[in-house]
C-alpha cells in the first residue's frame, strides 16, 4: 500500500505542475483572453486541483485504520461526488454551455474525445469500485480513474496551447 500512496504523491504533484502551469498562463497577456481561452485555461486548473485531491484522498482515508477495500471505495465515492461537483457547477454556466456546444460543433472528434474515450475512464472505474465490482480491483479501478482525470488536464491544456497557437498563425 505504501507504494500505492507513493505513487499518488506523484501524481498531485504532476497536477499540481498543470494547475501552475494554468495559473501563470492566466495571468499573462490579459489584452487576447477570449472567453473560450479563459474558460479552457479554469478548466485545466480545476481539473488538476481534482486530481490533486483525489490523488491525496486514499492517504488520508488510509490513515484511519480502516480496511483497504474501504479506502478505494470511500476514496472512489468522494471523488465520483467531486467531479460530478465540477461538471455540473460548469455546465450551470451560460458561457461555459455555449462554449461546450461550440466545442462540440467546430471540433466534434476533439470533443467526443475528451467525453468518450477521456471522462468514460474516470467515472466507470469510480463507480465500479464504489460497487466494489469484483472487490480485489478498487485499487486498480482508483488508479485508472485518477490517470485518466490527470489525462484530461494534459488535454485541456494542450487544447488552449493549440488554440493560442492558430489565433497566432504559429
Amino acid at each position: 500500500m505504501d507504494e500505492t500512496l507513493s505513487l499518488y504523491v506523484t501524481l498531485a504533484e504532476i497536477a499540481g505542475v498543470f494547475v501552475g502551469f494554468g495559473a501563470l498562463i492566466s495571468i499573462t497577456r490579459r489584452e487576447d483572453a477570449s472567453p473560450d481561452r479563459v474558460a479552457r485555461i479554469r478548466a485545466a486548473v480545476t481539473i488538476g486541483l481534482v486530481v490533486i485531491v483525489a490523488a491525496l484522498l486514499p492517504l488520508v482515508i488510509s490513515r484511519y485504520n480502516v480496511a483497504e477495500q474501504t479506502v478505494w471505495r470511500v476514496s472512489s465515492l468522494i471523488f465520483l461526488a467531486l467531479s460530478w461537483s465540477v461538471i455540473v457547477l460548469s455546465v450551470r454556466s451560460r458561457g461555459n454551455r455555449e462554449i461546450i456546444r461550440s466545442e462540440a460543433r467546430e471540433h466534434p472528434r476533439s470533443s467526443a474525445f475528451f467525453w468518450l474515450a477521456l471522462e468514460v475512464p474516470v467515472q466507470l472505474p469510480l463507480i465500479l469500485a464504489v460497487l466494489a465490482i469484483p472487490p480485489d480491483l478498487g485499487e486498480a479501478y482508483y488508479t485508472t480513474a485518477v490517470v485518466f482525470n490527470l489525462f484530461q488536464a494534459a488535454f485541456v491544456l494542450a487544447q488552449f496551447v493549440y488554440a493560442r497557437a492558430a489565433a497566432n498563425g504559429t
